[in-house]
């Protein structure tokens, strides 16, 4: 019982330490770096669409993922410094998401409130840490270190299966990488997107179009990545790291089945439409995460 009042003002300083970092993150300064950041990441969905389509048309070029359109990026004019300025933009991007953990945190410290605070606490850090890769790979990217997302994958997954329990690994791996298909889906239907837009700000008119390019965006990456989940998922139980693969790879899964051109090109046509989506959230960004 006696160290109970002591303890006491060792949280509330805590929380007055945890409440000035916090405004620094509030600053103007980094809300528009992180501004910068989701236009590069809209710009990414776009380019990535762009592969899909080409892809569609059966006209191959770089991968249709996230190192595809950075590789495209690094190929145009002016393309090493366009990846640092996409690095440092996703970085801070990944800051400003994750900072929310700030808000939010003492909320851990309440019994009745816990277990939602430690979900809405993982999902900024989930958010900032996918940032985060990202805007790591551009800054290696332009420091001239390149690769391919599915070779990496393909690698990784033949290296696991030699270790004991690597199959059951990937399968855990596999299993979250689907559940994120399927969180990523729901969200499209819900629209809890919307709560990422800081919706008093933009005008009214043009939140129906918002919501459903929205819509569509989270839609089409929701069955990709459920796709992805799923490929990988067979490489576990088949213990054949040849058929673990990304973005790309589930893109040309896609392209191989009946009427694929097709699926493939509402895919594409889905990732443009986040991207766009990506582009307005950076006009009228909100990292509200509660929803």
């Amino acid at each position: 019982m006696p160290p109970v009042p002591a303890a006491q003002p060792l949280v509330h300083r805590l929380r007055d330490l945890v409440d000035r970092v916090r405004r620094v993150t509030d600053s103007p300064w980094l809300t528009h770096l992180a501004r910068a950041g989701l236009i590069a990441y809209g710009a990414m969905h776009l380019l990535i669409a762009f592969l899909a389509l080409r892809m569609a048309l059966g006209l191959r070029g770089a991968d249709a993922d996230q190192t595809g359109a950075l590789l495209t990026v690094a190929a145009g004019p002016g393309g090493e410094f366009l990846l640092v300025a996409i690095g440092l933009g996703m970085l801070s991007l990944a800051l400003w998401q994750a900072a929310e953990v700030l808000l939010w945190w003492h909320g851990l410290l309440d019994p009745e409130h816990r277990v939602h605070t430690a979900v809405v606490c993982a999902k900024c850090l989930a958010k900032g840490a996918v940032y985060g890769v990202l805007g790591l790979t551009a800054l290696l990217f332009a420091a001239g270190f390149e690769y391919e997302a599915d070779e990496r994958l393909r690698d990784l997954t033949e290296e696991t299966l030699l270790i004991p329990g690597g199959a059951l690994l990937i399968g855990t791996v596999a299993a979250g990488v689907v559940a994120v298909g399927i969180y990523t889906f729901v969200r499209g239907c819900t629209g809890g997107f919307m709560r990422d837009i800081d919706l008093p700000t933009a005008p009214d008119r043009w939140e129906p179009a918002i919501e459903a390019l929205g819509r569509i965006g989270y839609l089409a990456k929701g069955i990709a990545f459920g796709l992805v989940g799923v490929l990988l998922g067979r490489a576990a139980t088949a213990a054949d790291a040849s058929t673990a693969t990304g973005l790309d790879g589930a893109m040309t899964a896609i392209a191989g089945v009946d009427a694929g051109p097709w699926l493939l090109g509402g895919v594409a046509a889905g990732f443009a439409a986040f991207g766009v989506y990506a582009l307005a959230r950076a006009r009228y960004p909100d990292r509200d995460p509660s929803s």
